[in-house]
């Protein structure tokens, strides 16, 4: 069987509060929790980005892996916010991490579901056996204009999985994909901010993409809402998830393990691969587990999972979602956050 044979995340120490975003335009911060059911996110360092977020997550993929980094034949890095337009982010990694040269490394971009992409194609090599194992990486530092809704939520993290063959940690049972050309969020060339087509987010975007993979893979497999311990859907703020699952029948016990986004915010192309990353920090052995991203512009990737005796043997080995997001914090201002998303530029 394939499946997943290494995972970790990295999520940035730095945070601010909703209430201090809030603050800062004059808005009311109750309402801004209650509406997108957001509390705090995550920023990136001065010395963060994307390369280094896909770095440290890669790394504890590799120690719960426990593979010589040589062995990887392929390395996928799924973002918005590549450090260099023209230069790939993979390069570096894979010479940090020791792995090739003789490897394949590609940038990939989709919106937010740039890294279940990674992951796809990831798996779909070791499928082939083309190659003995490969790296898929969901990663972002993502941006939000000033006072505009995604500067709630728009934050910074990643988690990397490794797929092969042997010592499977977590089996893919199924994978399906759902595109279409829907215009809800872009950015073009050169631009700083993505933009948003405001009414197109959430019914003809999201929900769509989301529920139509999710039902198709269902209906590919045979299984039902009620055979899964764990779901996790993409996460661009609180509720959108929550209701995706009630819609497709799941309850909330079952959503909420992998639903980090009120403490972490949406890390694009990180999110639903993070929220699975902390699924598989507490899985059992036979767990189902359904994973659906969402990318604008738009798609949905939908894999099902099933947890093997691997699992809980080796997770130790790396830290949790869990224990990054509630673990060690360093709170920001408003103008410190500024400052490091370069919100303001400041003359040295």
């Amino acid at each position: 069987m394939s499946g997943i044979v290494g995972y970790g995340a990295f999520v940035p120490r730095n945070r601010i509060k909703s209430e201090e975003i809030a603050r800062q335009w004059g808005k009311d911060p109750e309402t801004i929790r209650r509406g997108l059911l957001l509390e705090e996110k995550s920023v990136p360092g001065i010395d963060e980005d994307t390369i280094t977020i896909s770095v440290a997550a890669a790394q504890a993929a590799l120690e719960r892996a426990g593979i010589d980094p040589k062995r990887i034949g392929a390395v996928y890095i799924g973002s918005e916010s590549h450090p260099y337009a023209v230069k790939p982010s993979g390069t570096i990694l894979v010479d940090v991490l020791g792995i090739g040269p003789e490897v394949h490394v590609a940038d990939f971009e989709f919106a937010c579901k740039a890294g279940t992409e990674a992951m796809f194609v990831a798996f779909g090599l070791v499928e082939s056996g083309r190659v003995e194992y490969a790296l898929g990486i969901g990663a972002d530092t993502s941006q939000g204009a000033p006072n505009d809704a995604l500067e709630f939520s728009a934050s910074a993290g990643g988690a990397a999985f490794i797929f092969g063959r042997k010592n499977v940690l977590a089996e893919v049972v199924e994978t399906y994909s759902y595109t279409s050309d829907t215009p809800d969020f872009w950015r073009r060339e050169g631009e700083f901010y993505p933009r948003h087509g405001g009414r197109f987010t959430g019914e003809p975007a999201y929900f769509k993409h989301v529920l139509s993979a999710s039902r198709a893979i269902l209906d590919k497999t045979g299984l039902k809402p009620k055979d899964f311990r764990f779901a996790v859907f993409h996460m661009p703020n609180g509720k959108f998830p929550l209701s995706a699952g009630k819609t497709l029948g799941f309850s909330k016990e079952q959503l909420e393990t992998g639903w980090v986004v009120p403490t972490m915010g949406n890390t694009y192309s990180g999110s639903s691969p993070t929220g699975l990353a902390a699924i598989l920090d507490v899985a059992d052995p036979d767990d189902l587990i359904l994973i659906t991203s969402f990318g604008s512009g738009a798609g949905s990737d939908s894999f099902v999972l099933k947890a093997t005796e691997e699992l809980p043997r080796r997770r130790p080995r790396a830290p949790t979602v869990r224990s990054m997001l509630e673990g060690r914090r360093r709170y920001l201002t408003y103008g410190e956050y500024s400052k490091y998303r370069e919100k303001i530029i400041v003359n040295q």
